[in-house]
């Protein structure tokens, strides 16, 4: 490690909380000693899932069709959802995929974990691949409201960064979905 880059935290406190995340102030003493006030988004771990399924034209992914209040649109992506508790991430993984999708699966592997954006943001977020999936029923939080779809996987490779496929994370995910499988490209 680069002690010369290393930063201490002295103080911090929570200045806003919300149901979803709490905003926090951290006073810091940076390597040449001065001490700086900086602002942190503190909330549970997250885990995506990335649904494989092998149908009779070709791999799919199970995803959902959702509307992101940030992006004011409708996004097409992988399921997933933030930790409950001190939930391992592969359960809480697991539980996402089966509330949202209804799918369970047979075979889960982790393909790694990021911090999503760390100069403001203290979680991680976990992805996983689901294969063997079996059709079951949806177990929705009470406000989310979600289109089940399922997509070629080139078209979503193909569609990134571009709309549906609006979420961010998703390009994450399906770097390491690639990186794992080594799938041809069309």
């Amino acid at each position: 490690m680069c002690k010369s880059l290393v930063w201490k935290e002295e103080n911090k406190k929570i200045i806003c909380s919300t149901p979803v995340f709490e905003v926090g102030e951290r006073l810091c003493r940076s390597p040449d000693n001065k001490v700086r006030t900086y602002t942190v988004l503190d909330t549970h771990d997250w885990a995506i899932v990335i649904p494989a399924l092998d149908t009779k034209s070709g791999l799919q992914f199970v995803m959902v069709r959702q509307w992101r209040h940030g992006a004011r649109e409708l996004s097409l992506e992988f399921p997933g959802g933030v930790f409950k508790n001190d939930e391992d991430s592969a359960a809480a993984a697991l539980r996402e995929l089966r509330e949202e999708t209804g799918y369970k699966a047979g075979k889960i592997t982790k393909l790694g974990k990021f911090n999503p954006n760390p100069a403001i943001m203290s979680n991680t977020v976990h992805f996983f691949l689901c294969e063997e999936l079996v059709k079951g029923s949806q177990e929705l939080d009470d406000d989310e409201y979600v289109e089940v779809v399922n997509v070629p996987w080139e078209e979503v490779f193909y569609g990134l960064g571009k709309a549906p496929y609006i979420h961010a994370l998703m390009g994450t995910a399906m770097a390491l979905y690639i990186g794992n499988k080594k799938p041809e490209l069309p």
